[in-house]
């Protein structure tokens, strides 16, 4: 293994510093907000406000709340990235154990705190897999021997054993986030902050990530920062909860059995996602009807009639080029078609090639072997044009064929403001003959995506929420033909999902042809198809009756289980993976400290802009 050569770089404490005197040392800390708030440089309203709360050391918080409601930017808090990277202006206190985060350096609080981004490519800064993991612990000042024993154990730990040589732009993007929480845990800092850390992982990741945060949370080694979407799965491993609503307030901080039903209310009119156990039997307000955060049901949009043949891959073959570790086939023999008014849901395992997929059907890239071919939905009185390469499209005549919503929205931005991005699209359609063509309702587009405070910002400077809903806004005004989503639901609230699901649904109801790569199975039910991918290789073409009956995996539990997470009487075993019992709150002793009172209710506007990323 080669590790990073970094001897000249300046370190924050001397080489001696090995793993014995690493953060860990330091014991478990203590995180404490006295009327907490922050608002970014350039942004009217507060990311968050008047936060009041005292964490013990040892336990695990889960933050809840909508998207913009300053998740992230209090993950950013806690790390020191706010207040002394990121600028803005800064309110109250926030310490973690003896270290004031406002005054203490942030390459200190770094000694102690490990935060995982909700996007990983914001923190993978190696070409290398091993490389990677060892560059933080030789930035603390690891000795060799440590590092070259320590990086292969972090990423047994994660999943990725025999990855040591890869290079890190080969990884997928559940592989990359795995790589992130490697990083992190190698280093044994005192304080784990995660954000979204399963957001791009298939099911069994989801819940290994999730077993291995657990037997983390019963060693009472450190003091765990949860922010995560899927509630049901990552409820049993918290203490505490930490309710915010969309404007960066607090609603409640509270143990996770005693919420009250005040918190519970304004929490789901905020637009977040709300346990199941707060809303059903077992409810801390007696709550019994049924869950109307259960998206799946309602009418699915009538597909058109015409069922034109719009996208067909005929015996696709893609492979990565060499690095050290040899070549890497990412697709074999793949094929697969797509016609009018038919969502196909595309699903396997990180790392199975399914945004290989997409990027060979956009025509970003160019197959090794086999053929893509796509046409332009035609009118009813339009002859149906042949089957075109789209690698071989001029930019106008693409964009009308085919758009491609990316898995990290900032690949696919090319305007400085959120209103021009949503204009791109169109004025590519349209090309020279724009001057001739009405006036494009871009601010109206932008208010339905609850974007519409926000018009004239930077797409690189929005929180990754609003930079999700932007990329989905930007082909609203001129839909292609066939539109390929890459995690079309990563990391959005309710009211986001339901919101991208009706448009979604709109949309095919005027004959587009949708392609969804997805690790959520809560979308299954709502596409006609499922194209599952294993190693590369389609190991299933069905309907999503049939693929949830047997999933193709082993294990096959968390794919199955998790179409219906809110269903009644559904428990977080479900899904195939037993949580550690001793990590749910029952078991664990209650924290000393009293809740502060939650504030008196406002009313909720649009999601407050959470800052820049």
């Amino acid at each position: 293994m080669t590790l990073p050569k970094l001897a000249t770089r300046r370190r924050t404490k001397p080489a001696a510093n090995s793993a014995a005197n690493s953060a860990a040392s330091f014991g478990s800390p203590s995180i404490e907000a006295v009327d907490l708030g922050w608002t970014y440089t350039g942004r009217s309203r507060p990311a968050l406000q008047g936060l009041n709360f005292r964490l013990e050391p040892g336990r695990v918080l889960l933050v809840l709340g909508p998207s913009g409601s300053g998740k992230s930017t209090l993950a950013r808090a806690l790390a020191g990235l706010v207040p002394h990277t990121l600028p803005g202006r800064w309110q109250g206190k926030l310490r973690i154990g003896g270290l004031d985060v406002a005054t203490t350096p942030a390459r200190f609080l770094g000694e102690q705190v490990g935060l995982v981004f909700q996007d990983p490519d914001s923190q993978i800064v190696m070409g290398r897999v091993d490389d990677e993991v060892a560059f933080g612990l030789e930035n603390r000042g690891w000795a060799r021997p440590e590092m070259q024993a320590r990086v292969p154990e972090a990423l047994d730990q994660v999943g990725l054993g025999g990855f040591e040589r890869r290079g890190t732009h080969t990884l997928s993007g559940g592989e990359k986030q795995r790589l992130a929480i490697a990083d992190i845990l190698a280093a044994h800092p005192s304080l784990l902050v995660f954000d979204e850390p399963t957001a791009n992982l298939d099911p069994p990741g989801m819940h290994a990530t999730l077993e291995r945060l657990a037997a983390l949370a019963e060693r009472r080694e450190h003091t765990i920062v949860l922010i995560e979407h899927r509630l049901e799965a990552a409820l049993p491993l918290a203490d505490y909860v930490l309710l915010l609503d969309d404007e960066g307030r607090q609603l409640a901080f509270a143990p996770v059995g005693s919420v009250g039903p005040d918190a519970v209310a304004l929490l789901e009119k905020s637009g977040a996602w709300v346990p199941r156990a707060w809303k059903g039997e077992g409810a801390p307000h007696g709550e019994t009807e049924p869950d109307k955060s259960d998206w799946r049901g309602g009418t699915t949009a009538p597909r058109a009639p015409a069922r034109q043949l719009l996208l067909r891959a005929e015996s696709l073959g893609f492979d990565y080029p060499a690095d050290e570790s040899g070549t890497h086939p990412a697709l074999e023999g793949v094929s697969l078609e797509a016609r009018a008014g038919e969502r196909v849901a595309l699903v396997g395992p990180n790392g199975a090639g399914k945004s290989t997929l997409l990027f060979l059907l956009a025509g970003l890239r160019r197959p090794n072997r086999g053929t893509v071919g796509l046409r332009e939905a035609a009118g009813s009185e339009s002859p149906l044009e042949d089957l075109r390469d789209p690698s071989r499209l001029r930019p106008q005549e693409i964009a009308s064929r085919i758009g491609l919503v990316f898995q990290d929205p900032e690949l696919g931005f090319v305007a400085r403001t959120a209103r021009d991005e949503v204009t791109a699209t169109s004025r590519a359609v349209m090309g020279r003959h724009r001057r001739n063509s009405q006036p494009l309702d871009s601010d109206g587009v932008l208010a339905r995506f609850g974007l519409g405070h926000l018009t004239a910002q930077d797409p690189f400077r929005l929180s990754q929420g609003e930079q999700r809903r932007l990329s989905l806004a930007a082909l609203v005004l001129r839909p292609p033909a066939v539109l390929l989503l890459d995690e079309p639901t990563f990391g959005l609230d309710r009211r986001g999902t339901e919101a991208v699901m009706s448009l979604l649904d709109e949309q095919r109801a005027t004959g587009q042809a949708q392609l969804l790569a997805t690790h959520d199975p809560r979308l299954l039910p709502r596409c006609d198809r499922v194209v599952a991918l294993d190693h590369g290789r389609v190991v299933f073409d069905g309907t999503p009756d049939e693929f949830l009956a047997n999933p193709p995996y082993s294990p096959a539990g968390p794919w199955r289980d998790g179409a219906g997470p809110w269903r009644h009487g559904a428990g977080p075993t479900d899904a195939g993976v037993t949580l550690r019992p001793t990590s749910g709150a029952a078991s664990r002793p209650a924290a000393s400290a009293a809740p502060p009172a939650p504030p008196a209710p406002a009313t909720l506007a649009a999601p407050a802009a959470e800052g820049p990323r």
